[in-house]
């Protein structure tokens, strides 16, 4: 399995609702040979979970204490974010980082915390998708430098350079999360850099959905090119990402298409001591 990558996956509540917490853990994480360390995004859960993070502020932190540790929100609900801030947020960090980023995407759901309800956000699905599709055109628009037009049914960007860029040659590696029998997020994610199915129950699982995304992915290449796009889809590096408890074996996992397998925690119950032991361990090999 030397072409899988690990990553420590945490959620920013309570015990690790501390930027100082997750800037600690990036550097424990880098200096055990882990690749990368993905954070939640969210603005509330359910209960027992009081206290949550920034995952911009946290990865900031994590990114001053670290040179080589590939670092994302896994995964951002575009549709509750302004897609001009996040242009400068994401390039900004990237630059901060020397081209480490990785954003993580879906469309959000309201089910765990009621994130979308409680703050007048959108709550229907297919809205939030429309959004989602609108707001990643206009960030593969922003990330080339070049002047933004952008009109569209749910934002507008009237003729705005985003600079400085993502320092990445490619652009920002965007990830698509969705659940793996949902047809629309694999679509989704062939005209990206690569699939995370969340709450997968099996290897043969993964495999379906790797199998459907390539699918998806021979046909996108067919198409002419987006205009944000870097490289044709069938051809560029793309990535498949599960999230395992830190005791399961990834090697079947691996077999069925996996690039990167994210260790999961309990975010009712995680600690900074778990976490910590988790990484003292090792990534997942």
């Amino acid at each position: 399995m030397t072409s899988l990558k690990s990553a420590v996956w945490i959620p920013l509540f309570d015990e690790l609702a501390d930027p100082r917490v997750v800037a600690s853990l990036a550097a424990a994480a880098e200096e055990a040979g882990w690749d990368a360390l993905f954070v939640w995004d969210h603005v509330r859960w359910r209960s027992p979970v009081r206290a949550v993070a920034d995952p911009w502020v946290a990865l900031t932190a994590a990114a001053m204490v670290t040179e080589r540790l590939r670092l994302g929100p896994m995964v951002t609900p575009l549709a509750r974010r302004r897609p001009a801030v996040l242009a400068r947020q994401t390039a900004s960090l990237d630059v901060l980082s020397g081209g480490r980023l990785t954003l993580g995407v879906g469309i959000g759901a309201d089910r765990f915390g009621e994130e979308f309800s409680r703050f007048g956000d959108e709550p229907d699905d297919r809205v939030r998708a429309a959004m989602t599709d609108e707001s990643l055109d206009i960030l593969r628009a922003a990330w080339t430098g070049e002047p933004v037009h952008h009109h569209g049914n749910h934002y507008t960007i009237d003729d705005v350079e985003f600079l400085p860029k993502p320092p990445q040659p490619d652009g920002i590696p965007i990830w698509i999360a969705g659940f793996p029998g949902n047809l629309r997020p694999r679509r989704r994610a062939a005209r990206y850099n690569g699939f995370f199915p969340v709450n997968l129950t099996s290897p043969d699982q993964l495999a379906e959905a790797v199998a459907a995304v390539q699918t998806f992915r021979t046909e996108a290449a067919t198409l002419p090119a987006d205009p944000g796009a870097t490289s044709a889809g069938a051809v560029a590096p793309y990535d498949f990402a599960v999230a395992l408890e830190p005791d399961v074996d990834p090697a079947p996992y691996v077999a069925a298409g996996a690039t990167w397998c994210l260790t999961e925690f309990d975010p009712h119950s995680v600690t900074q001591a778990e976490v910590a032991a988790v990484i003292a361990e090792g990534p997942f090999r």
